[in-house]
């Protein structure tokens, strides 16, 4: 049965008629309201006048590659984007997230798949803004989150992170000292129905780490997050 009102609102970029006429239907079906771009130049338009809360994104657009959207609307919001494309390599698959996307769907795929992936994302944007993690801010040598405040500081100084990376590193900073696997992480960050997408973990723990690096040139927070290789990642309190 359709929701008595759209469940959120998405922007659908597909250049093939017959795939989003398809994909766009089952959408509506399911609540959403749905705006459709067949390319990236008109995509970047309705972005930046609808401002919706979810993109799902094909990247073999006629006229631009659509890495170029994902670059372009990571520079201004943390709008979720799945891509849904035909290019299933891994590296595609690594280079889309290390962009910018949250997600990748390779194609062909089935729409109960892509549905759960939806409710998946949906379900992560209103968690993060309608039920606030417990208060009680985490400390681990010169880093600090607080959950309730959705911020992290590396001594005393902002450290600005996309809100998939902050909820790798919370996952992490509440397991310190503690193993992590794989697929605790990717259960807790990007819901139950992941669990062999392991570069994902590696992309945003990647990204993670240079930027604390970065934040904190004297090394103290050197070892922070160490791998346990084909296995996950834990927290250490540095020396």
């Amino acid at each position: 049965m359709i929701p008595a009102r759209p469940t959120g609102s998405i922007l659908l970029v597909e250049d093939d008629p017959e795939t989003r006429n398809q994909v766009a239907l089952l959408l509506r079906e399911h609540g959403h309201d749905v705006a459709e771009a067949a390319d990236a130049e008109s995509a970047i338009a309705r972005f930046d006048a609808q401002e919706p809360d979810l993109i799902l994104l094909d990247l073999g657009l006629p006229d631009r590659d659509g890495l170029d959207v994902v670059e372009h609307v990571r520079l201004v919001r943390a709008t979720p984007i799945l891509v849904l494309s035909a290019r299933d390599r891994e590296a595609d698959k690594v280079l889309a997230l290390e962009a910018g996307a949250d997600d990748y769907l390779a194609k062909p795929f089935g729409m109960a798949e892509l549905q759960a992936r939806i409710h998946a994302v949906f379900r992560r944007t209103r968690f993060s803004a309608e039920e606030p993690l417990p208060t009680g801010a985490i400390r681990v040598g010169a880093l600090v989150l607080d959950p309730e405040a959705h911020a992290v500081w590396v001594a005393e100084v902002p450290l600005h992170l996309t809100p998939l990376e902050f909820d790798v590193l919370r996952v992490l900073l509440e397991n310190a000292g503690r193993l992590v696997t794989y697929g605790r992480l990717l259960r807790a960050v990007w819901g139950s129905t992941y669990g062999d997408e392991a570069h994902y973990v590696h992309v945003y723990v990647g990204q993670i780490r240079r930027k604390i690096r970065r934040a904190d040139p004297e090394g103290r927070l050197a070892g922070l997050i160490v791998p346990e290789p084909g296995v996950g990642y834990r927290v250490t309190a540095p020396d």
